[in-house]
């Protein structure tokens, strides 16, 4: 992992907490899947049950990038930061 990428995402991630506008629910779970692939991996765990919906929908976001590697999560994850700008 490259000092340059990951001061990049600690820079991206600062600046998604500050967005101007809230990002769409789709863009959030895009950015809360991106950044989980990137500081923890693969999802780990049961997934929740149905009635936990938003549970659901974080851990499905984050299990359908399951072998991406951190490297390419920190870069989607700039990249999808600096589109919401």
């Amino acid at each position: 992992m490259s000092n340059q990428l990951e001061a990049q995402f600690k820079q991206a991630a600062e600046e998604a907490q500050q967005l101007s506008e809230r990002p769409s629910t789709a863009d959030l779970l895009k950015l809360y899947s991106l950044y989980k692939q990137a500081t923890e991996g693969d999802v780990v765990g049961e997934r929740p049950g149905m009635m936990d919906i938003k549970a659901r929908a974080k851990y499905d976001a984050w299990a359908a990038l399951a072998g991406l590697s951190a490297d390419d999560a920190m870069q989607d994850y700039v990249d999808l930061v600096e589109s919401l700008k």
